[in-house]
């Protein structure tokens, strides 16, 4: 697959001299779109890694310059292998309401996927899942999975009462009793920001994924507590608030009506729970788990931690700030910041980069001590935030993450937790997420460019 993108991207440059984007491996781009390969890892990192690929310059809508392509890298076939048979298992799990479940927290046992009830938030991910590996509701292998899946979403927020703070009924689901009573809404609102950026507004679609994604995210503004987390914590409830949060970031991306005090709230809850200066970690909301805590902290500063050190970099090529400046609240005031908000932006790149080392230590990586599906949501948000935060250390993480899944897969093809969420759909979905995430580079970075001001 990899060599005809390759050959295509070639044959094109070489007639129009057109710079490309690129966008999601195995999708069918659109007639209009462009295309460029996505260079292969630095041979160092993987022993079936490739040379990259020449003339590749990657941007977001939001940049002005390239993308190092060396910054993407290609997936190695053990991952590619193994993100085929996770698939090809996951798809059958669907139920026929479109809808894929987890079980309740009362039957952790349950493995077969269609003895349990469709939820939202297995739904969710299972979606993303699929549109990271290069599927929308109208193209891909797994198209109509994902329509039907996508419906099943849609419904379920159209049928939610006025007012209410979550968009299922359901109670008691495990992912609810482990992360919290709204993780529903949460993930909702992460499936649909991503469908409403890879739709586009032309779709016949959009219209109703965009209203319904405005509803998600009333209802996560509303379940906000004082502090920024949300309400109905479960037993790690940090990760709930952290995917409020970060769900608040993608909406706003996709121009989705989030409050900004309401937004600046949610970060700033995430990253109270981490000391920059001590290395302290706040777990009383984690289950006592730091790397639940630690990987939430990460996630909620990752996109201002990067326009933190960009404002700085940006600064010193204009001459405003000395060429050794350190990203600190002073030198913040001289990019242009007001006190309080140099003051926020630097608290934010003192936390992430503590945090990003502290998520990925031996030692916090172990989690509960074996793998639930919290340990694989923490891994999740540890590389999204490397990506987002436009961080070359996501590649180290890559390569060690996906060894480590590809290890513990099951003969099936799933994954399964082995405490707490055990669920092999919500395990197996959130693996994908997590192996794929180099599908989704541009999209992710996007989340974190720099809006400089004026």
């Amino acid at each position: 697959m990899r060599k005809n993108l390759f050959l295509p991207s070639v044959i094109f440059a070489a007639t129009s001299a057109v710079i490309v984007l690129v966008s999601f491996r195995r999708a069918t781009p659109a007639a209009d779109a462009p295309l460029c390969h996505v260079p292969a890892a630095d041979p160092t990192l993987t022993a079936d890694a490739k040379e990259p690929a020449k003339g590749c310059v990657f941007k977001t809508v939001y940049e002005g310059e390239g993308l190092d392509p060396s910054f993407v890298l290609a997936t190695p076939d053990n991952v590619l292998r193994s993100e085929q048979r996770g698939l090809d298992w996951l798809v059958k799990a669907q139920a026929g309401n479109g809808g894929f479940g987890c079980g309740s927290h009362a039957r952790q046992d349950i493995m077969d996927p269609h003895a349990v009830s469709a939820d939202p938030a297995t739904t969710a991910m299972v979606g993303m899942a699929l549109m990271r590996m290069g599927n929308t509701p109208d193209q891909g292998p797994h198209a109509a999975a994902l329509k039907k899946a996508t419906d099943y979403l849609l419904a379920q927020v159209e049928a939610a009462p006025k007012g209410a703070t979550n968009i299922t009924q359901l109670t008691g689901t495990q992912i609810q009793s482990k992360l919290g009573a709204n993780i529903d809404v949460a993930l909702a609102t992460q499936f649909l920001s991503n469908l409403v950026a890879r739709i586009g507004e032309k779709h016949g679609s959009y219209l109703r994924a965009k209203r319904a994604l405005n509803t998600c995210v009333g209802m996560i503004q509303r379940s906000q507590n004082a502090d920024g987390s949300v309400q109905g914590d479960g037993w790690a409830g940090v990760l709930q608030s952290s995917f409020a949060a970060s769900a608040l970031e993608s909406a706003k991306n996709v121009g989705a009506e989030v409050d900004d005090e309401s937004l600046d709230l949610a970060r700033d809850y995430q990253k109270a729970n981490f000391d920059a200066n001590t290395g302290s970690v706040a777990t009383e909301r984690a289950a006592g788990i730091t790397l639940y805590a630690v990987s939430s902290s990460t996630r909620n500063s990752a996109a201002q931690a990067r326009e933190a050190n960009e404002r700085v970099e940006q600064a010193k090529r204009e001459g405003r700030v000395a060429k050794d400046a350190k990203v600190d609240s002073r030198t913040l005031e001289e990019a242009g910041y007001s006190p309080a908000q140099a003051e926020k932006m630097s608290t934010a790149y003192e936390v992430y980069n503590a945090a990003k080392t502290q998520s990925q230590a031996d030692n916090v990586i172990s989690g509960f001590g074996n793998n639930g599906g919290e340990e694989f949501l923490s891994f999740l948000q540890t590389g999204e935030s490397l990506v987002i935060a436009k961080d070359n250390s996501w590649k180290n993480w890559y390569g060690q993450t996906t060894k480590r899944l590809v290890d513990i897969q099951n003969n099936d093809g799933s994954w399964n937790g082995h405490h707490c969420i055990t669920s092999p759909v919500f395990c197996t979905a959130t693996s994908l997420l997590i192996l794929s995430v180099n599908n989704d580079i541009e999209h992710l970075l996007a989340q974190g460019a720099v809006k400089y001001r004026n």
